[in-house]
């Protein structure tokens, strides 16, 4: 199973990138698979890395075997060419390291701010996928409709991960998920709400297209991860989080102007959003999930998206390294997610 981190750097903590870098390092060296950042804009006093990608080259500089995911990029904000570029110099530099989560995007200000109307969002994420794997793949590249117009473009340097980087959609609504079905393009799975709502849209676009189940397999699932040497001590850590947590989505829906949520239970928080426990439990707990959903890949909340201290989360890395990614190392490996996922340049049908 591949396990990943995420979450580091979410919620309007600045912190200081040292310590951050400090984290980073020692999840290389634990032997955490990747680490993943998402992007947001146009928040001086919170955000610190509005760009994922420089904070990847940071990342992906520092350290050996750790893969860099975004999760995700906004494709409507960017020229096509660019990001296909700068990414492709980042998987370069990597030696191949990289992984482009992608989405449409859904904060109204940032597309607002930069002058991208609300109606061309969907186009504008079509066309940019498109033109962006015709970048990775062809010697040339040429558009003659849509957004961006250009002729005969060569995009360089040729990426290590051949045909491109393996591309993951973030996505809910039938359109965007039938584009990865229809390409073999996992999913990165959300978690507020978790992946019940994803899940059977892209199950039934995978059987309508006659996809690959290896689409599912690679797609990332992510949890919250609680995890101490005794179940009475997580479960009080639950608890600690789940009142954190019903807080800050009581404040986002006031700050949205609707009523606020019911306040999760115990009980859903447990079953439905968190891996918890000792590290016998949490190993049981990723083993069932993945059985349950069909893949074998997730992405690890130990901060919690900043409701957690990055020191207490570093030591429930380390625990869960020593404890549970051990135990999975041990068990025979099964094909490599990306095998029949991303094997061959995904151009048709992004356009529907």
């Amino acid at each position: 199973m591949r396990i990943d981190l995420a979450g580091f750097a979410r919620e309007g903590v600045l912190g200081d990138h040292c310590d951050l870098m400090r984290l980073v390092e020692r999840a290389d060296t634990l032997g955490f698979d990747g680490i993943w950042f998402n992007e947001f804009h146009f928040s001086r006093d919170t955000l610190p890395y509005p760009s994922t990608l420089l904070l990847g080259a940071d990342i992906l500089a520092r350290t050996e075997r750790l893969r860099f995911g975004t999760s995700i990029l906004v494709l409507p904000l960017y020229h096509p060419l660019l990001l296909a570029e700068q990414i492709a110099q980042l998987d370069f530099q990597s030696g191949g390291r990289v992984d482009v989560g992608i989405g449409r995007g859904t904060d109204p200000s940032t597309f607002s701010a930069l002058g991208v109307a609300p109606g061309e969002v969907h186009l504008r994420f079509r066309e940019a996928l498109k033109i962006m794997i015709e970048a990775w793949t062809m010697p040339h590249c040429s558009a003659d409709a849509g957004p961006w117009k250009f002729s005969n473009v060569a995009v360089g340097p040729r990426p290590v991960q051949q045909p491109h980087p393996p591309i993951y959609v973030a996505g809910v609504s039938e359109e965007t998920v039938d584009i990865a079905a229809r390409n073999g393009f996992p999913l990165l799975l959300s978690l507020e709400p978790n992946e019940a709502r994803q899940l059977p849209v892209f199950d039934a676009a995978l059987n309508r297209h006659g996809t690959t189940r290896a689409a599912l397999t690679a797609s990332s699932l992510s949890r919250y991860v609680v995890i101490a040497p005794t179940r009475a001590e997580a479960e009080r850590c639950v608890d600690a989080l789940l009142e954190k947590l019903n807080t800050r989505r009581a404040e986002r829906a006031l700050a949205r102007g609707v009523a606020p949520p019911q306040p999760r239970s115990r009980a859903a928080m447990v079953a439905d959003f968190t891996i918890s426990g000792t590290p016998e439990d949490c190993h049981a707990q990723l083993c069932a999930l993945s059985a349950r959903t069909g893949s074998q890949s997730i992405r690890c909340l130990f901060s919690a998206n900043g409701l957690i201290a990055n020191d207490v989360a570093l030591r429930g890395m380390e625990l869960f390294a020593t404890e549970v990614l051990s135990a999975f190392r041990q068990q025979p490996s099964s094909p490599p997610p990306f095998e029949n996922a991303v094997n061959k340049p995904a151009i048709q049908g992004v356009i529907s």
